[in-house]
């Protein structure tokens, strides 16, 4: 649960942040774990996905699940799939789900690899090195490290308000 509150972003900024100003963490170490964690991770969400997603839509229509729904996933991810899976790395709570809804919409595991591996590294290398660059850039960061995180967690969230903004934008309005 704690992570949809602290978003894997500003912890990644925070971890860059560390390497630049600590001696015990090496920059070059966390890009290397931490994009095979980010890929290992999706993959697990994706075969999670694949193998238990279609079994929950075996009736026609179940009360919480609707068959419809998984085609229109396929579909989805057959034609969006790719830029998903890079996209979904920046975005937190859509970044937990969208390698599972993958494999539920039974993605093709050759594609939704490739696009994983391109998003995980980009999205850890980006982060870290965000934080990397501000902790040598600028003097005693480290004693202002929770404005930093605030400010990702803050910026982490602008895509999905932005989201519900232009939602609410499009319904049309109650008259009475």
């Amino acid at each position: 649960m704690a992570g949809f509150f602290l978003p894997g972003d500003s912890l990644l900024v925070t971890a860059g942040l560390l390497a630049a100003v600590e001696n015990s963490l090496n920059i070059w170490v966390l890009y290397l774990g931490l994009s095979a964690a980010a890929v290992i991770g999706d993959t697990v969400g994706y075969w999670i996905g694949y193998h238990l997603g279609p079994k929950i839509f075996q009736k026609e229509d179940s009360f919480f699940f609707r068959k419809d729904h998984l085609l229109r996933t396929k579909h989805f991810y057959e034609k969006y799939g790719g830029k998903t899976i890079v996209l979904a790395r920046f975005i937190p709570i859509v970044r937990t789900f969208a390698p599972t809804v993958a494999g539920v919409g039974q993605m093709s595991y050759k594609r939704f690899l490739t696009y994983n591996v391109l998003g995980g590294i980009g999205w850890v290398v980006s982060m870290l090195s965000l934080g990397y660059f501000l902790g040598r850039s600028i003097p005693n960061i480290q004693k202002r490290v929770h404005w930093i995180i605030l400010v990702v967690i803050v910026v982490s969230f602008l895509p999905i308000l932005n989201e519900w903004i232009q939602a609410h934008k499009q319904k049309p309005s109650r008259q009475s």
